[in-house]
């Protein structure tokens, strides 16, 4: 059956302009955040002349244009990687190599997989290592070696291989011997594969980087243990991780849920804020839970990622799809023959490197309901603890990471997950106390 050229040219068409013009979109807001930052970069806002100097606020402004510069840099090095690996012919090169040494079996697909995340992963090493040994560095928040680095290198691979292959490989499978819905299948798997990883992680995939040791301080141990029964909430323990040992910036998270539940502290984290303002941040992550944000957002992925497999599941039966992105799918010319080959894996990658294309225009409503989750746990920090060392360590976190008091606003609407600091807190001012 013939190729329906007009559908192929549209679809190339499409994918070019809305990449285009998400490019424009990016390099525009970004030119904003720039001239924002640095034309308040003289002068530290009223509302924070009293904490924060100036010194620190001209520090945080020329870490935010160092990184949104950066970011600039990330966002050509990447949109040029992504049309290498369509339109130029990149991942149909690759492709062509491999099926021509290993044929069109499922040796052939992990393969392509495997190739596919290595050259990326090359791709884009310079800029990472840009942005942890320059750019973190110039500001004093690396706090790693080489040889640490290295080593998490060593230690992310690894496990990838381990569990990222096995999902593939049985992802692949699904997708050659489910039949029309294999794309449910492969959906319930990933689901199932996303609350088993919740459940693991704390207990084995995070001390394989970090150390986490139990809480010792008593004072802080009483204090949090009596706001979690307060607000009626339950963890397994209470726990410090060597955050230090990578980088000087300070958070707090929960992780795991269940039986497997705990709380996270920081070293940099309680090193810098008092007991009072510890309950206050430990009070805005309990926010999260009451308010069910957490199950929310997890509900919200599993329904968002069930239309993309089925979307994935229609596009890998459309010629065009593979044609208007540089790929020939299904027939393989090799030297001696013709032969069939499966296009599973050339449509997860085709699917993968376009969709962050087509997300950008609908990512600004994503991050306004993050914004809004924020604005409702700092609410309940505020009720359950006290406004103003609530407050207190805000300005304390975004001092201390470095965090613009004076971001563009519509920067903020478009990217931002949490809200600035002005924002935010004007929204506790009536709390404070």
């Amino acid at each position: 059956m013939p190729i329906p050229f007009s559908a192929s040219l549209l679809f190339t068409l499409v994918f070019s302009t809305l990449l285009a013009l998400g490019l424009l979109a990016r390099f525009w807001l970004a030119s904003r955040q720039i001239r924002h930052v640095a034309q308040h970069r003289s002068q530290v806002p009223a509302a924070f002349a009293q904490n924060i100097s100036l010194a620190a606020h001209q520090k945080a402004a020329d870490y935010t244009l160092a990184k949104t510069q950066f970011g600039l840099l990330e966002l050509a090095w990447g949109s040029a990687a992504l049309l290498g690996w369509t339109l130029l012919g990149g991942l149909d090169f690759l492709n062509q190599i491999l099926l021509s040494w290993l044929g069109g079996g499922m040796a052939q697909q992990i393969a392509l997989l495997c190739g596919f995340v290595l050259i990326g992963s090359a791709l884009d090493l310079p800029l990472t290592l840009y942005q942890t040994f320059v750019i973190e560095e110039k500001f004093g928040f690396n706090k790693m070696s080489f040889k640490l680095w290295l080593i998490d290198l060593a230690k992310s691979s690894l496990l990838g291989m381990v569990i990222g292959l096995p999902l593939a490989a049985l992802i692949l499978w699904l997708m050659g011997a489910a039949g029309q819905l294999w794309w449910l299948w492969a959906w319930c798997v990933w689901t199932g594969f996303n609350l088993l990883l919740l459940l693991i992680y704390p207990t084995f995939i995070a001390p394989i980087f970090n150390k986490f040791k139990p809480l010792e301080d008593e004072a802080i141990k009483a204090r949090v243990t009596t706001l979690m029964q307060r607000c009626g909430f339950s963890a397994k323990g209470l726990f410090v991780m060597d955050g230090s040992k990578r980088s000087a910036h300070a958070n707090a998270y929960f992780t795991g849920y269940g039986a497997s539940k705990r709380v996270v502290f920081f070293d940099t984290l309680l090193a810098k804020l008092s007991p009072g303002e510890v309950d206050a941040v430990l009070a805005h992550e309990l926010g999260h839970f009451k308010h069910k944000h957490v199950l929310k957002r997890m509900l919200s992925l599993f329904a968002l990622s069930l239309l993309g497999f089925a979307v994935l599941g229609w596009l890998s039966t459309q010629a065009w799809f593979f044609t208007g992105l540089g790929v020939r799918p299904n027939l393989v010319g090799l030297l001696w023959a013709t032969v069939q080959a499966p296009t599973d894996a050339l449509a997860l990658l085709l699917f993968v490197l376009t969709l962050p294309v087509f997300s950008f225009f609908v990512s600004p409503w994503f991050a306004h309901f993050s914004r809004t989750h924020e604005f409702q746990a700092d609410a309940y920090a505020a009720a359950h603890t006290s406004g103003t060392e609530l407050a207190s360590a805000l300005l304390k976190l975004y001092e201390d990471n470095a965090s613009t008091l004076t971001p563009d606003p519509l920067y903020v609407r478009v990217y931002y997950s949490h809200p600035a600091a002005s924002e935010r807190l004007a929204r506790m001012s009536p709390q404070l106390g």
